[in-house]
């Protein structure tokens, strides 16, 4: 018997290694798409095949992708990259593969459309205004403080707080300027209000419409004017009318955006009053080694679990554990170059999981977005107080030193 074929799209950092792993478990081939500028050096060991094409000629990119399916029996296509969940639904209905409607696809992916979606719906999201143009700023009275957001961006990009309306001007150029992936110029911004509370985010698998809600993750975060997610727990430990609340507005958002088959990302603030705020949501499995927190807490398989949803096989999600994994992410003290990280945790006993993501020499910056996380680490338990408290004495460990243009700088983790 054949063994079936997947393609992955964008097959770079750890979510692909892990896909690999456990498409070789079960005799399953993993092809990949890769941009056209990409080094192909850096993709996984194990990949039997590759197609390259430029993300940022779309329609172009969907054609060679579909004709090198077709040409390879590609049976399944799935991507853990949030900037390349449109071009998956193209592909996925083009072939006749599980995937979600190309038509309400970009409003899992620009947050414009993902507001109008939430809206619509009746899910309770933050009053979005949009600017097209800096020059929109003109005789609008906003109130502070507020969000200023890329309408296309991700990974909290050119994202930042405002607390003042003087600031205003160079918070939205900021984000007008910020740059994505494959050409994404954002040109357009948003601007919403702070939402006060607690940040959470609900991590959801959908197959043929009907969502399976597996953990509810608590966030750490910086302060103003940049939340950088610093740390992730996982399961959050919430009341269960709070567990209920978020679980039932994340599903809310999943039917509004029209998430159909695959991963579910939604990210919400529950406030002070119980109220559940849904900020964002996206159809791709979360980042920030979430998917690594669903293993060592709860014994879930994600990967496999959307092997099998991409393959339109019936996906089975087995929790044997009621454990704990926490994420603690570390920065830098200032820009410059990375001279070293001191007094990182070896890989043992509760301790599964490091990674140094910046090497020396490199630059690296303070934490403007997550994409500037120096390096991190994973603590898995039985009790969420303690993974915390041996989480958070391992990072006191920790120093980054940097020099800049000022000198040396050092800061703890």
């Amino acid at each position: 018997m054949t063994a079936p074929a997947v393609l992955l799209i964008d097959a770079t950092g750890p979510d692909a290694e892990r896909l690999l792993k456990a498409a070789a478990d079960r005799r399953i081939t993993i092809h990949a798409a890769t941009s056209h500028d990409q080094d192909q050096a850096v993709l996984p060991v194990g990949v039997s095949g590759v197609v390259a094409v430029d993300f940022a000629q779309t329609d172009r990119a969907v054609a060679e992708i579909v004709e090198y399916c077709r040409r390879h029996q590609i049976e399944a296509v799935l991507t853990f990259n949030e900037y390349l969940t449109v071009v998956v639904a193209q592909v996925c209905a083009a072939l006749g593969l599980p995937g979600n409607e190309p038509r309400r696809a970009p409003a899992a992916r620009d947050k414009e459309a993902m507001a109008t979606a939430l809206t619509r719906a009746g899910v309770r999201v933050p009053a979005t205004v949009v600017l097209h143009d800096q020059h929109d700023l003109r005789g609008m009275q906003v109130a502070t403080p507020c969000v200023v957001k890329p309408a296309s961006g991700a990974g909290s990009v050119g994202v930042s707080v405002v607390t003042a309306p003087a600031d205003l001007p160079a918070a939205v150029h900021a984000a007008r300027s910020a740059r994505g992936m494959y050409g994404n110029e954002n040109r357009r911004v948003l601007i919403q209000p702070l939402i006060r509370g607690h940040e959470y985010s609900v991590e959801s698998v959908v197959q043929d419409g009907v969502a399976r809600h597996l953990a509810v993750t608590r966030k750490t975060v910086t302060g103003y004017p940049h939340r950088v997610e610093t740390a992730h727990h996982v399961p959050a430990v919430l009341a269960f009318d709070q567990q209920r609340a978020l679980k039932r507005e994340a599903e809310r958002a999943i039917r509004a955006v029209g998430i159909r088959n695959g991963a579910a990302h939604t990210e919400l603030i529950l406030g002070h009053d119980g109220t559940c705020t849904v900020i964002e949501i996206g159809a791709r499995l979360a980042a920030g080694q979430i998917g690594l927190l669903l293993r060592y807490a709860l014994a879930i398989d994600v990967y496999a679990v959307l092997l099998d949803i991409a393959l339109g096989r019936p996906a089975a999600v087995q929790q044997d554990r009621g454990g704990h994994a926490m994420v603690r992410f570390v920065t830098a003290p200032e820009g410059g170059r990375l001279v070293a990280v001191e007094g990182l945790p070896a890989v043992g006993p509760g301790v599964p999981y490091v990674r140094q993501r910046f090497n020396p020499g490199e630059r690296v910056t303070t934490a403007l977005s997550n994409r500037d996380r120096v390096a991190e680490f994973v603590v898995a338990g039985t009790d969420p107080v303690e993974v915390e408290a041996r989480a958070e004495n391992l990072a006191d460990q920790i120093r980054v030193r940097v020099r800049s243009e000022s000198g040396l700088a050092t800061s703890a983790g």
